[in-house]
């Protein structure tokens, strides 16, 4: 492998924002704000607005839609008239 092409593959906090979960693994990813962690180590930290601890498939809160309604309206209006 050529030298010095490569990024930095290194330990990153990703940090949900909308509930406050973090997570560490590892990543290419860069960042200028840091994190301590319980660990007592100091981590670039990634900061994203959904993850499995916010997104409603992995959390169960999903949003019934209103299918009865919806094929109601459709039939209103494409029905052929007799």
């Amino acid at each position: 492998m050529k030298k010095d092409i490569h990024p930095e593959y290194r330990e990153v906090v990703f940090q949900d924002t909308s509930s406050g979960f973090k997570f560490l693994t590892r990543s290419t990813m860069n960042s200028s704000e840091t994190i301590t962690m319980e660990d007592g180590k100091t981590y670039p930290v990634i900061k994203v607005e959904v993850s499995s601890e916010s997104h409603p498939f992995y959390t169960g809160k999903n949003v019934l839609l209103d299918t009865a309604g919806r094929v109601e309206k459709f039939m209103n209006r494409y029905n052929k008239k007799k």
